[in-house]
Order: C-alpha cells, then sequence, then structure tokens
C-alpha cells in the first residue's frame, strides 16, 4: 500500500499542480482588467513568495549560496529560464497574437522540452511509443483549445514571443535536472524567485510604478493576488520541482499538457462557460497520449 502511494503521489501532485496553474490566467485577467500591468503582477507575485520563502529559511537555518558559481550561474538560469523571460514573453504574446495560439503554443513545451532533454540526456530520450503518446497529447492540447473552431490567425511577432515562452519552460526542465541531483527543492525554489527578480531590474528601472494602491483600493485584487503569490507561486513552485525530481523532467513535463484542460473546466465552473464535445475529444487524445508516453518509463504492462 505505501509503495503504491509512493509511485502515485508524485503524479497526483503533479496533477494539482497543473490544475491550479490552469486556473491562475482567470486570476491574472482580473487583475489586468483592475489596472496592473503583466510584468507588474510577475513582480508583485515573486516577490510575495520569495519573502515567504525566505522567512522560513531563516528560521530552519538558511544557506545562502550553492557550492560553486557555476552551480549559482545555473541557479540564475533557472531563475530567468522559469521567472522573468518565461512569463515577460507569455504574457507579451497576448498583445501580438491570438489567446488560442498562445495557449496551443505555450501547451506545446513538453514536445520542446522532451527533444531538448533527449538531445543532452541519451536515458532521457522517448521510445517511438513514448514519442507517439505524446504527440496525440498535443493533437489532444490543439482540439481543446480550438474547441471546434479550426482557424488560426498567424502573427509573427505574437506567435515567437509565444514560442520563445515554450523554450524557456523546456530549458528550465532541462536545467532542473543537475540542479535537483546536487541541492534540494527548498533551496532551488528560492534562488529562481531571487534571480527571477534579480534579472527584472532593468525593466524595473524602466517602469518603476507598480501600482500597489490598486490592491487596497480594491480588496478583491489583493485577495486575487495572494493567491498567485502564495499558492500558484510558492506552494506550487516548490511542489511542481519536487515532481522533477521525483518523476523526471520528461515525464512530468508532460502534465502541462493537461494545461489548458484545467484552465477550461475552470472557467465552466466559475464563469458558465459550455464543455463541448470537441473539449472531452480532445481529452481524452491527452489522457491517452500520456498514458502512452509514460508507458514504457513507469514499467506498465
Amino acid at each position: 500500500m505505501q509503495k503504491s502511494i509512493k509511485r502515485y503521489l508524485p503524479h497526483l501532485v503533479a496533477f494539482v499542480v497543473v490544475a491550479i496553474w490552469g486556473s491562475t490566467f482567470v486570476f491574472t485577467k482580473l487583475l489586468l482588467l483592475g489596472g496592473l500591468t503583466a510584468a507588474q503582477i510577475f513582480i508583485l507575485r515573486f516577490i510575495m513568495a520569495y519573502v515567504l520563502l525566505l522567512g522560513y529559511c531563516l528560521l530552519k537555518g538558511i544557506r545562502w549560496l550553492s557550492n560553486s558559481w557555476r552551480d549559482e550561474l545555473l541557479m540564475a538560469a533557472l531563475g530567468v529560464t522559469g521567472g522573468s523571460l518565461y512569463f515577460l514573453t507569455e504574457n507579451s504574446a497576448m498583445n501580438y497574437t491570438t489567446t488560442t495560439n498562445t495557449s496551443i503554443i505555450v501547451s506545446l513545451c513538453p514536445l520542446f522540452a522532451s527533444a531538448i532533454i533527449g538531445l543532452f540526456y541519451k536515458a532521457e530520450r522517448l521510445s517511438r511509443l513514448q514519442a507517439f503518446g505524446t504527440l496525440m497529447a498535443a493533437a489532444g492540447v490543439v482540439v481543446v483549445v480550438m474547441n471546434g473552431h479550426f482557424v488560426l490567425h498567424l502573427s509573427p511577432r505574437g506567435d515567437l514571443l509565444a514560442f520563445a515562452a515554450c523554450l524557456c519552460w523546456a530549458f528550465y526542465s532541462l536545467l532542473m535536472i543537475p540542479a535537483n541531483e546536487r541541492y534540494d527543492t527548498m533551496f532551488i525554489t528560492r534562488k529562481v524567485f531571487f534571480y527571477g527578480l534579480v534579472s527584472m531590474i532593468p525593466y524595473f528601472i524602466v517602469n518603476p510604478a507598480l501600482n500597489v494602491h490598486l490592491l487596497f483600493a480594491k480588496p478583491q485584487m489583493l485577495w486575487n493576488l495572494l493567491f498567485l503569490g502564495c499558492v500558484a507561486s510558492m506552494i506550487c513552485f516548490l511542489a511542481w520541482n519536487w515532481v522533477l525530481k521525483q518523476l523526471g523532467a520528461v515525464v512530468a513535463t508532460n502534465y502541462v499538457y493537461l494545461n489548458p484542460v484545467t484552465t477550461i473546466v475552470f472557467a465552466w465552473f466559475v464563469l458558465g462557460e459550455p464543455i463541448t464535445l470537441w473539449f472531452i475529444l480532445g481529452t481524452l487524445f491527452i489522457l491517452l497520449g500520456m498514458f502512452l508516453a509514460d508507458h514504457t518509463r513507469s514499467g506498465i504492462s
């Protein structure tokens, strides 16, 4: 019984994290409508998450630096790829292309992550069955997001920004492999938040306003930001980095395919948006594809 729990717990945690990240679209949209910019939302939620983690580490005894300057550079790269650059490219893409294009491109990051990780780690390369499974899951994402309206409006600048966000998360998954081999999850996550904020300093110098007064003028916005900072950032990043260590970067990243599914379910529950037959069909493709992608790696027969 304990072996079964230990085996399936990382998968459950991965699903819960992706489900929470899928819901953040609604909370972020409400903050954008309230007057905050995408960069301001990122900075405020990462400051909140970093301060909470720093406070906890100070109570437990903190380790400030990595074992070497190379490892410290690795932590900085994680902060950029999984933090500042990822969020800026993803949110900026929305200004130049459609939500549909952005959702499809960003949600396909497991494809790129599998390919990139396979170039550097032979043991992580996909078999033919796993490759077929991840392609099936990718097709399911397209079906879910398009929702029966199979028309793409190409916008080179916006689509390239979304593709850049996709690559950022793929490289974040790649860099987490050596990081997890040498450091614990708490240390890595704190460094990600720190360097994510540090790398935003040039942007903040040019655009210094944070519009914090809006949060106190509208308490609902403050609650939304608290959710994004405490739950979607601090708790979910800790949990996701742990999942990467337990499942491996390729298997864990495949759960990103479920992101648009959870977003639509949350929108149905909160906003009353309809769930269509296309959504159900695409979800089945995603689930079956994920099963096949994890088939030989998990040893399921």
